[in-house]
């Protein structure tokens, strides 16, 4: 009997899915535990394996569809081989597909399975990325970790064979029977759209979400920014002066975001509100302190949670980081830590941003921004002195915040980044 392709569970709160891509088309010979199909949630993808080998027999949805959980995706001709001999026998009986096609598809198969699970094994988006390229996994060299392939890696190899490709215009195999008294016809030239190139790539859901929810968020709160300015010297020479000691005995790096997490923390517990939000008509204070951490991923951006930041030490926050940073970017994050969190902190000073407005990460009602460091002239002690001064951001929901409160808020945080020995206390 045909074995059924179901929808799995999706998580708490989740009840639909959009299918992405099929890694195996009809009449394929499939293998136990082998990946066939991409499924797109809010928060994460999600990979559909097969149960049984044999052959994909039918597709009953397409890329693009949305599905619920326990919804039939395909069927597998169970038990089918890809053996010459046996896939004569079982294709008969099983799949209106000839016998040879599952055999020709044999082969790549296993290629596949092999590539997926071998230093070439990519994640989902860079597999359609290089699919839209035409460009073969298996003779990629990942720079990723263990020997991962990136976006970068295609986009690479992408646009070296556009430099090294030059196709020029060429003229109509016929000429173009024009009046008599019109001018000799010009040799065709490419129209607008193929001399500059356009591209049309469907929106997966995780993009789809975030679009939908960055949309509701300015729509449903009153939302404002207010800026500061750090001086991170004092940081900076703590961290210079401890990381080594450090590292070695934590075995981890001692980063900025654990003293921004930790500064954080300090401020929530001085300004409840900020950690609060907006439920009907009542306001909810949270008590604990549950910090997300926006990552940027290929084909978007997620927000682990940092759960009980402020019971943690800064190894233990540097550690969780690291941690949940390194699976958001592999697609392994359980959706259970990419929800709830009271507050979120996002820093584009990695990718070189000076200044940016924060959109809140509903229903939270406050998100912090860092950005880069940057050395600057500043007056101390009437005095012109070269600091490195981070602009910071905090955007509000002025519904629950009073603009004073969020003022005091990100001055809070100043004071504890510019004197973090303070942070073992407040933070």
């Amino acid at each position: 009997m045909p074995v059924e392709i179901r929808v799995p569970p999706l998580g708490e709160s989740l009840v639909d899915a959009v299918v992405g891509q099929w890694l195996k088309s009809e009449g394929e010979a499939v293998s136990r535990g082998e990946t066939i199909l991409e499924l797109e949630t809010d928060k994460v993808n999600l990979d559909v394996t097969a149960d049984e080998d044999g052959v994909l027999s039918t597709i009953a949805h397409q890329e693009g569809d949305v599905v619920t959980v326990g919804e039939v995706l395909g069927t597998i001709a169970a038990g089918a081989a890809a053996s010459n001999g046996s896939s004569a026998q079982a294709a008969p009986a099983e799949t209106p597909a000839p016998a040879p096609e599952p055999v020709a598809a044999a082969a790549p198969a296993a290629a596949d399975s092999t590539a997926a699970e071998g230093p070439g094994r990519a994640a989902p988006a860079v597999r359609r990325l290089a699919e839209e390229h035409n460009i073969d996994l298996n003779e990629v060299a990942g720079s990723g970790p263990g020997g991962r392939v990136t976006r970068e890696d295609i986009l690479s190899i992408a646009a070296s064979r556009q430099t090294e490709a030059t196709p020029l215009p060429t003229a109509p195999v016929a000429p173009i029977p024009a009046p008599a008294q019109a001018k000799p016809v010009a040799p065709a030239t490419p129209r607008a759209e193929d001399a500059r190139g356009e591209e049309r790539i469907r929106m997966n859901r995780r993009r789809q979400t975030i679009a939908t929810r960055l949309v509701e968020a300015q729509h449903n709160a009153a939302m404002l920014t207010t800026f500061n300015e750090i001086d991170m010297s004092a940081v900076m020479a703590l961290r210079t002066e401890r990381k080594d000691a450090f590292k070695e005995k934590f075995g981890v790096n001692l980063g900025f975001m654990s003293f921004f997490t930790k500064a954080t923390v300090g401020a929530l517990k001085a300004y409840p509100s900020v950690n609060g939000e907006i439920q009907g008509n009542e306001i909810v204070l949270k008590k604990y302190y549950d910090i997300g951490i926006a990552v940027g991923v290929d084909d978007g951006l997620v927000v682990p949670v940092v759960r009980d930041a402020d019971r943690k030490s800064f190894a233990e926050i540097e550690k969780t980081i690291v941690d949940l940073a390194t699976r958001a970017r592999s697609g392994e994050l359980d959706l259970s830590e990419l929800m709830g969190g009271t507050f979120t902190i996002t820093n584009g000073g990695i990718y070189g941003s000076l200044m940016s407005t924060p959109i809140l990460n509903a229903p939270q009602s406050g998100i912090l921004g860092m950005h880069a460091i940057q050395k600057r002239a500043m007056v101390v002690n009437d005095e012109i002195v070269i600091r490195p001064m981070m602009y910071v951001a905090l955007s509000y929901d002025h519904r629950i915040v009073d603009g004073s409160t969020a003022v005091r808020f990100l001055v809070r945080i100043k004071e504890l980044i510019e004197d973090p020995t303070t942070l073992l206390l407040e933070g």
